[in-house]
C-alpha cells in the first residue's frame, strides 16, 4: 500500500518530468490519428462546450473561417516593446471546435503581493495564439521589465500551428500555445505536438475549459502550466518565472529604491529610517544598501564603519553568495542589516550596469525587503535599478526644480513599466519659514501622482537623530516623520504591523527567579 493511500489531500495522480506521450495512454487512442478511433471512450464526452461569460462585451470583430485547404503558414514577429491590442484575421481549421469567443478585456491588477518577482533567465519563448487579444497580451507582457532577457516571438494559429512549424523546426526554452477547442481534440493535438518537441522544452497552454479533470490530466503528460481566460501581462509573467524559479531560493526580496529629485531633499535620510521601520516597527528582515559609493552617509547614520560593503560585492559580482554576502553586511539589529558605502574619494567607481543588477538581484534573496538609497545621478545602471524595482519613492520638496525633475524621473519609470504601480511621491520638508513653497495640492496635480506621505519641516529630530547615529523614531518617536514613515511602511509592505504586546502592573510580581 502506499504511504498517501489514507491521506484525504492526493490528488490520486502524478505529473509527469517530461512532455512526452506513453505507449499505454487510457485517455487516447493508440494511433496519433487526430479523429478518435472506434471503442474510445471520451472522458470528457460529458463536458459543455466553452462558451462565453454573460457580461463579456460583444466582440470587436468575428474571426473568419479559411477552407481547409488554404491552410496559412505562421507569421512569426521578435517581441520588442509592448504594442496596442490589434485586430486582424487569424486562419482557422475547419473542424469541430469550440464556439468562437473573443474574451473580454479586462483590467490588468497591479502587482500587490508582499514579496517581489523574480526576473525571467536568458531562454526563447514561441507563443502561438489563436487570437489576436492573445497575441497582444503576450507581446505586452514580453515588454515588460521582468522580461527583458527573454527573446519572445509570436505566431498566429493557435496549437495546430504549433504542431506544423515543428515538424521540421528545434523547439525553444519554453512554448506558449492556445486553443479554443474542447477538452477531446486538446488532449489529441498535445500528443502530436509531444512527438515533435525536443527533451526539455517546457509547455505553457493557454485554453477556454477551467476544470480541475482535465488540468490533472495535463499535467500528467507533462505539460508545465495550464491557463485559462481571461488572462493579463501579469499572470503570463508570474507563470513563467515559477517555471524558471530556484527551487533553493525561499522568496524573492521586494526591491524598494529611494530616489531624490534633486540633492538635499532628504531622500537618503529618509530612505535609512524607512528601511529602520520595516525591521523595527513592521518586523520583517531588511537590508538597506547604500549605493553612493563616494557621499554614502549610511555608515554614518547608523553608527557603522564597516571594513566591508556594497564595494566589495560591485567588484566581485559573481562571486557573491549568501555566505561572501553575509560577511559583507553589518547587523543594525535582529531584522536589519547594512550593506555600506565606502564613503571615500579613493576610486572612481565606474562599474558598469550589469554589476549593479547582478549585485541588486542577488541581495534580493537575503531578505524580504531591500531598501536602496540612490545617489543623484543619472546613467545607465541608475536607470535601469530604477526601473527594475518593485517599488520606487521620489523624495521632492515644494519647489520648480523638483517639480521638473520629479516630473522627468516618474513619466519615465511610468513609460517603462506600463504593468507596475506609479512611482510614490513624498513631500519633504514642507512649511519652512520663509521660503515661497509651491501648494501641496498642485504639486501632485502637475505630476498626475498624489503625494503618498507629506512631511513638515522640523529640522531639530533630524540634527539630533544624525548627530547621535540614530533614527528618527527612537529620538522622537511621536514626530510626524516617524509617524509618516510607518504609514509609508504599512503602504509598500502590504501588511499591518504586530500588535504590542500589553504588560500587566503586576507582572513582575510573578516572574521567575
Amino acid at each position: 500500500m502506499r504511504p498517501t493511500d489514507n491521506d484525504p489531500f492526493d490528488l490520486g495522480f502524478d505529473a509527469a518530468d517530461e512532455f512526452t506521450t506513453g505507449a499505454n495512454d487510457p485517455w487516447r487512442s493508440s494511433t496519433p490519428s487526430l479523429t478518435p478511433t472506434g471503442g474510445f471512450e471520451d472522458p470528457f464526452a460529458d463536458f459543455p462546450p466553452a462558451q462565453p461569460r454573460e457580461d463579456a462585451p460583444p466582440p470587436a470583430r468575428s474571426l473568419q473561417t479559411v477552407p481547409p485547404t488554404t491552410r496559412p503558414t505562421p507569421q512569426a514577429r521578435p517581441v520588442q516593446q509592448a504594442a496596442p491590442v490589434m485586430t486582424r484575421d487569424v486562419g482557422e481549421r475547419d473542424f469541430d471546435r469550440a464556439p468562437e469567443m473573443v474574451a473580454p478585456a479586462y483590467p490588468e491588477p497591479i502587482a500587490d503581493s508582499g514579496l517581489g518577482d523574480a526576473a525571467i533567465p536568458r531562454i526563447t519563448i514561441h507563443a502561438f495564439c489563436a487570437r489576436p487579444e492573445t497575441a497582444a497580451l503576450i507581446e505586452q507582457a514580453a515588454a515588460d521589465r521582468r522580461m527583458a532577457r527573454a527573446s519572445t516571438i509570436v505566431h498566429d494559429g493557435g496549437l495546430a500551428a504549433a504542431v506544423d512549424y515543428y515538424q521540421n523546426q528545434p523547439t525553444p526554452s519554453l512554448v506558449m500555445v492556445e486553443t479554443l477547442d474542447g477538452a477531446q481534440r486538446l488532449l489529441h493535438m498535445l500528443d502530436s505536438l509531444a512527438q515533435v518537441c525536443d527533451p526539455g522544452t517546457k509547455v505553457v497552454v493557454v485554453g477556454q475549459t477551467n476544470d480541475i479533470a482535465l488540468y490533472r490530466e495535463l499535467m500528467r503528460r507533462g505539460v508545465s502550466e495550464y491557463l485559462t481566460q481571461p488572462l493579463g501581462p501579469l499572470q503570463v509573467i508570474r507563470a513563467v518565472g515559477a517555471l524558471y524559479a530556484d527551487p533553493a531560493a525561499p522568496f524573492v526580496g521586494r526591491q524598494i529604491a529611494f530616489v531624490g529629485a534633486k540633492g538635499g531633499v532628504g531622500a537618503s535620510t529618509l530612505a535609512h529610517n524607512f528601511a529602520w521601520t520595516m525591521a523595527e516597527n513592521m518586523q520583517t528582515a531588511t537590508v538597506l544598501v547604500d549605493l553612493d559609493l563616494a557621499f554614502g552617509t549610511a555608515g554614518l547614520d547608523f553608527n557603522q564603519d564597516p571594513l566591508q560593503g556594497v564595494l566589495d560585492a560591485l567588484s566581485q559580482p559573481d562571486r557573491l553568495d549568501p555566505v561572501l554576502m553575509d560577511r559583507m553586511m553589518v547587523r543594525c539589529g535582529d531584522r536589519l542589516s547594512l550593506f555600506a558605502a565606502p564613503a571615500s574619494l579613493d576610486g572612481d567607481y565606474e562599474f558598469g550596469a550589469d554589476a549593479f543588477e547582478e549585485v541588486t538581484q542577488k541581495i534580493r534573496g537575503a531578505a524580504p525587503f531591500v531598501v536602496l538609497d540612490l545617489p543623484h545621478v543619472w546613467n545607465a545602471w541608475s536607470r535601469r535599478v530604477l526601473i527594475g524595482s518593485d517599488d520606487l519613492v521620489v523624495v521632492a520638496t515644494p519647489d520648480l526644480a523638483s517639480l521638473r525633475n520629479a516630473k522627468n524621473i516618474i513619466d519615465l519609470v511610468r513609460g517603462s513599466r506600463p504593468n507596475d504601480a506609479p512611482p510614490r511621491l513624498l513631500l519633504n520638508q514642507v512649511g519652512v519659514p520663509g521660503r515661497p513653497e509651491i501648494p501641496v495640492k498642485d504639486f501632485g496635480e502637475a505630476l498626475g501622482v498624489q503625494p503618498s506621505l507629506v512631511l513638515p519641516f522640523d529640522p531639530k529630530p533630524y540634527g539630533q537623530a544624525a548627530n547621535n547615529g540614530q533614527m528618527l523614531a527612537e529620538v522622537a518617536p511621536k514626530s510626524k516623520a516617524a509617524e509618516g514613515l510607518e504609514h509609508l511602511a504599512r503602504l509598500i509592505s502590504r501588511r499591518e504591523p504586530p500588535p504590542t504586546q500589553k504588560t500587566s502592573l503586576f507582572s513582575g510580581l510573578f516572574k521567575k527567579k
